[in-house]
């Protein structure tokens, strides 16, 4: 197989970071990059956590989904289960830990699909997409933070990807974590 992109992956000198703004979730700095090919670039960056969304499923196709309030939307919208990995959280044990806060259940055998960047123009966040299986009979309380609510629900993988095709699920992570299931798992799952 022909490598078309073997510099991809090298680094930009950062020569300069000035602090914009200092938040609960993120921070916002402006850079001065020397870029692997020797551009002096100015760029905003918005330095974020990491992230893990969860694609849980059971037994009988069945996949959990919530809808929670989302700012950037300004809206209530359907997504799978999702959070912030806690420093020094390995991405595994986030999943875990977020899944059953938000929704009760219990996670059986996590395990990453892929890792998945929200917009590298300007943001370093790296999302954790998991996949894991669920027993529904096998349900805790919630605990939510406290500035969240979400509805959860089981939903038959069929409808899910009807909401996934009449754009009912819009989150990039939602997307990508079913469309990488469906397309790379799901596929030798079934074989």
């Amino acid at each position: 197989m022909v490598e078309y992109f073997e510099k991809a992956g090298r680094p930009g000198k950062v020569l300069k970071q000035t602090p914009v703004y200092h938040g609960p979730i993120f921070d916002l700095v402006k850079q001065e990059i020397e870029t692997p090919d020797g551009l002096k670039v100015e760029r905003d960056l918005i330095d974020h956590g990491n992230a893990v969304t969860i694609l849980a499923i059971t037994a009988d196709d069945r996949v959990v989904l919530g809808s929670e309030y989302r700012v950037g939307r300004n809206a209530e919208t359907i997504s799978l289960p999702a959070g912030l990995t806690n420093p020094g959280e390995d991405p595994l044990t986030a999943a875990k830990r977020e899944l059953r806060e938000e929704t009760g259940y219990i996670a059986r055998q996590p395990r990453l699909m892929t890792k998945i960047s929200s917009s590298e123009g300007f943001t370093n966040e790296t999302v954790n997409l998991i996949l894991t299986h669920i027993d529904p009979s096998e349900h805790g309380e919630k605990h939510f933070d406290h500035d969240e609510y979400v509805n959860t629900a089981l939903v038959p993988l069929t409808q899910v990807i009807d909401y996934l095709k009449t754009g009912r699920i819009h989150s990039a992570q939602g997307v990508c974590a079913l469309t990488w299931y469906l397309n790379f798992i799901r596929p030798e799952e079934r074989a």
